[in-house]
């Protein structure tokens, strides 16, 4: 039965390369001499550093412009707000989206069994699985997931006939 995967995973090779870049630019900028501007990937975490809370949104726009080049979507960060931390200094972690959450597989979900096509959705862990008789349904299911579920970016996969 033909079926294919809908998945939210950023490529973690290129957010790893742009997040370099980005630490690399900061080094050699020359308004950011002498201060503690730096960026930095732990895990699926990015942790931004800085003076203030205007030094980070620079930081943060650096980033947001090597992910871009990379072609690395933005809407896989989830930023979080900026905390201080010793003296004049403030870090703000951005979070790397990975996988769908269950409240928005269970819109992906309603949204295809609203639809009345002839296909079904199923959530597994962190992905949705649709499954239809014809290949030309699978297609037109993407096409409504591509046009209703724009605040995620998400990418369809093992595409079976």
């Amino acid at each position: 039965m033909p079926s294919f995967d809908t998945v939210c995973e950023a490529n973690f090779v290129e957010v790893k390369n742009a997040v370099e870049n980005a630490a690399k630019e900061i080094g050699t900028r020359f308004d950011f001499k002498g201060t503690s501007a730096a960026v930095e990937l732990k895990d699926k975490e990015i942790t931004l550093f800085g003076d203030a809370e205007f030094q980070l949104q620079q930081v943060e726009d650096i980033l947001r412009a090597k992910l871009t080049k990379r072609g690395v979507d933005v809407r896989f960060l989830d930023v979080q707000k900026a905390q201080k931390i010793g003296g004049d200094k403030v870090k703000q972690v951005v979070k790397v989206k990975n996988g769908i959450d269950s409240e928005q597989a269970k819109k992906i979900q309603r949204l295809i069994k609203d639809s009345k096509m002839k296909v079904q959705a199923a959530i597994q862990e962190d992905k949705v699985r649709v499954t239809g008789a014809k290949r030309d349904d699978l297609q037109a299911a993407m096409a409504l997931i591509r046009k209703d579920v724009a605040d995620l970016p998400l990418t369809f996969d093992n595409f079976r006939d």
